[in-house]
């Protein structure tokens, strides 16, 4: 067991923190040293959030990354860094294929965990890993750092006024030109734009017009183009909803898009810049006039919402964040299975 699961008051009554470990120095990682480093020096988490330590697959990398964010230690492998009694928090920044594994070896060393998006690679992997969740009593929460972010209370506070009246439909996209990263066309590593990019449209349709207001898929129709490896390269999925409303999500590693969310009501329309990293909501009326724009909390790199919900959560010895639950993760991720079924799409290492 970490050092302060469940020990809110032990904790607050002391001068430590909890100790956040990078597990993987790829890009996202760095981004994750950076929005610790700044944690720690901003006077709203420094008192929560300390930048520990990295663990890469040899030393040398492990240190250069150390150096560079200033972190206590660097681990040339990830079993050391799982062997650390100090480590309370890790953070999975590798790539989809790997997330299960190295979740549960984790999560049965004592550490809770914050794993980055795609949470698994399907939901047999995702059930597994939090079925040890429970066993073992560790944090464990997928880093889809939209859902932790003021936007989301924001915009569903705009839906649930009225002002844009009763809403019907919605669409969000997200697209890179990001094949030519060698894990993104790569089957082994659960590649593909629905895994990497693709969950950002269908999180902010789940949130905007879906369980977030009560609504349940009836069904779905999606169709994708293949990459050469035989991963999706672009997709486009539509969801038909129990009480009739419909959503669009589209994804792609090809090309770019205007990463935009689009919800749709009967007196009016909301456009949100960018699901990815939302910017501003505007509010338009029925003849497309503009009513007002909302703006967005300035935030350091918007990571940090995720990790003090993580921090705050194994404080008070939960197994979840509130802002993304258990049952949410396994939704989406059966949602992922049920689109690469009708796809007929199957990884090797897929049951």
């Amino acid at each position: 067991m970490s050092r302060f699961n469940g020990k809110r008051a032990e904790f607050e009554a002391s001068d430590d923190k909890v100790n956040v470990a990078i597990l993987g120095a790829g890009n996202i990682a760095r981004t994750m040293a950076d929005t610790l480093t700044n944690m720690a020096a901003n006077e709203q988490y420094a008192h929560l959030i300390h930048p520990y330590a990295v663990a890469a697959r040899d030393d040398a990398r492990a240190q250069a990354f150390a150096d560079q964010w200033h972190l206590d230690k660097a681990y040339g492998s990830y079993e050391e860094l799982m062997e650390d009694p100090n480590v309370d928090l890790v953070y999975i920044a590798t790539p989809h294929s790997l997330h299960a594994e190295q979740a549960i070896a984790c999560m049965r060393a004592g550490k809770n965990v914050l794993v980055e998006k795609s949470f698994t690679a399907n939901t047999a992997q995702a059930s597994d890993t939090l079925a040890v969740a429970q066993e073992t009593g560790m944090l464990c929460t997928e880093a889809i750092w939209t859902r932790y972010m003021p936007s989301r209370a924001l915009i569903n506070e705009i839906i649930g006024s009225g002002e844009i009246g009763e809403v019907r439909s919605a669409s969000a996209n997200l697209c890179y030109p990001v094949w030519k990263v060698p894990r993104m066309t790569d089957p082994a590593c659960a590649g593909g734009a629905l895994l990497d990019v693709g969950v950002y449209p269908l999180n902010f349709l789940d949130m905007v017009l879906g369980a977030d207001h009560g609504r349940t898929i009836e069904r779905i129709s999606t169709s994708m183009i293949p990459y050469e490896t035989g991963v999706d390269a672009q997709n486009s999925t539509t969801l038909y909803y129990d009480d009739g409303a419909m959503g669009v999500a589209t994804s792609s590693m090809m090309v770019s898009s205007d990463r935009g969310g689009y919800i749709w009501g009967t007196d009016g329309y909301l456009m949100v810049t960018n699901i990815n990293n939302p910017e501003t909501i505007d509010i338009y009326d029925n003849d497309h006039r503009p009513v007002r724009s909302v703006a967005v909390p300035p935030q350091l790199t918007g990571y940090e919402y995720e990790v003090a919900d993580a921090a705050n959560a194994l404080l008070d010895g939960k197994t979840e964040c509130e802002a993304m639950p258990h049952a949410d993760t396994i939704r989406i991720m059966e949602l992922m299975d049920q689109i690469r079924d009708v796809w007929g799409l199957k990884f090797p290492f897929e049951a």
